[in-house]
């Protein structure tokens, strides 16, 4: 969770290099959409947890309008403070992600992802470190998802996966692979680990 001046930079910076963006500092001003709706997410979360006063909330409101704006228009349903650093969302399409979901460091989100609650309960998913998440796969009630777990396309989890390193894809998922899901992960990420 965003807590300080520090922790906001941390999370960009993270999230940027998710993203493959190792050579881009900022943006650019036509384009990278995605990149702009991810620092407008950890602005607003960094707004959420650290500014207060009157000048604080006014440039939280600002942040919060810019936000949801950029998420209407790329489709994207993700509340603050969700998702730890490295967030990556490589394409545009929708991706609904409940508030009270939990996820680690390092998650990818491709088209069509949808992290949800179920029968009206507010309980929702806990996702490890390192997991990725195949176009239109489905997480669906209270359950958690261990490190470096690849979810494939089209699956729909429904139960605990306590095992990490592996691959699951199918409905509902199963196991299908013991391979882990740094391939489908920016190389950036581990390299920055291992140095």
């Amino acid at each position: 969770m965003i807590d300080s001046r520090h922790k906001y930079r941390e999370y960009v910076e993270q999230d940027r290099l998710a993203l493959g963006r190792q050579r881009d500092v900022r943006p650019h001003l036509f384009g990278d959409e995605i990149w702009k709706f991810e620092i407008l997410l950890r602005k607003v979360e960094y707004d959420l947890n650290c500014r207060h006063g009157a000048v604080g909330r006014l440039i939280g409101k600002w942040h919060k309008i810019r936000f949801h704006r950029l998420s209407v228009r790329l489709g994207f349903t993700i509340p603050p403070n969700v998702f730890g650093p490295g967030l990556s969302i490589p394409h545009y399409g929708t991706v609904v992600v409940h508030g009270n979901v939990r996820a680690g460091k390092n998650c990818r989100l491709q088209e069509g992802v949808t992290i949800g609650a179920t029968n009206g309960s507010h309980k929702a998913a806990v996702i490890g470190d390192n997991c990725y998440f195949g176009s239109g796969a489905k997480v669906i009630g209270a359950v958690c998802i261990a490190d470096d777990v690849a979810v494939g396309a089209n699956a729909v989890v429904t139960k605990d996966i306590a095992e990490a390193g592996t691959t699951w894809a199918g409905a509902p998922a199963r196991k299908v692979s013991g391979h882990n899901s740094h391939s489908n992960l920016c190389d950036a990420l581990f390299a920055q680990t291992r140095d």
